[in-house]
């Protein structure tokens, strides 16, 4: 046993290949809000809730030093799952479409989670990184 536990995921950090659209996706149809920017290394830091989406654009100096970004035959992370409270399917799917997010309510489904089962909508960002959207445990998928 490690002389620790793990409390949350603090931070993700996604490789971007155009920040304007990433920065529209997380902060504008998301509403995260930008934290921090390190421009010398190419690192944008937004909040989301109480953990970190850190974006590094390839042209970046941190972004260069990964290789060859992402794409359809291979990605750099499975998906990142946000945790949104409320989750009212209607108004979600309502507001992911005002943003050319095509989505419908049958889209949602109950999946398992840090909080248990809750319903949750899985969307894509400008960069093809999958994005899960997850209700708190016992609303309504």
């Amino acid at each position: 046993m490690p002389p620790f536990r793990i409390k949350r995921i603090d931070h993700v950090v996604l490789r971007i290949a155009d920040l304007d659209k990433s920065l529209h996706f997380y902060r504008d149809i998301l509403g995260c809000h930008l934290e921090k920017e390190q421009q010398d290394l190419g690192l944008i830091q937004l909040r989301a809730g109480a953990c970190l989406i850190d974006l590094v654009p390839l042209s970046g100096k941190l972004g260069a030093m990964g290789g060859k970004g992402p794409g359809k035959e291979g990605r750099n992370v499975d998906h990142i799952c946000l945790a949104i409270d409320p989750f009212v399917p209607e108004t979600l799917c309502s507001h992911l479409k005002a943003h050319d997010i095509a989505v419908t309510p049958q889209d949602i489904a109950s999946r398992y989670g840090a909080e248990g089962d809750g319903p949750s909508l899985y969307i894509t960002d400008p960069d093809g990184n999958v994005v899960e959207l997850k209700g708190p445990l016992g609303s309504v998928p």
